[in-house]
């Protein structure tokens, strides 16, 4: 990835954690505390006029090195 993109991407991150506060605090919170094998993440999404759409994973232990950098990038 050129520096430009990762530039483009860090703005676009600190925009969102400038509006979206609570949500930056959430997954803050989440993370100190760790995500474990085992571990449910949940997420659901609804459009205006529509249905709500959700879905989850169990958390394997094969996921944990995506989450690790996954933290590392919020960061």
């Amino acid at each position: 990835m050129n520096p430009a993109s990762i530039m483009k991407i860090m703005n676009m991150k600190n925009e969102f954690n400038r509006q979206h506060p609570k949500f930056t605090a959430f997954t803050k919170a989440v993370f100190a505390k760790g995500i474990q094998e085992g571990s449910v993440i949940e997420i659901s999404v609804k459009n205006p006029g529509e249905e709500e759409m959700a879905s989850n994973i169990k958390v394997q232990a094969g996921d944990l090195e995506l989450l690790r950098e996954i933290k590392e990038l919020m960061e």
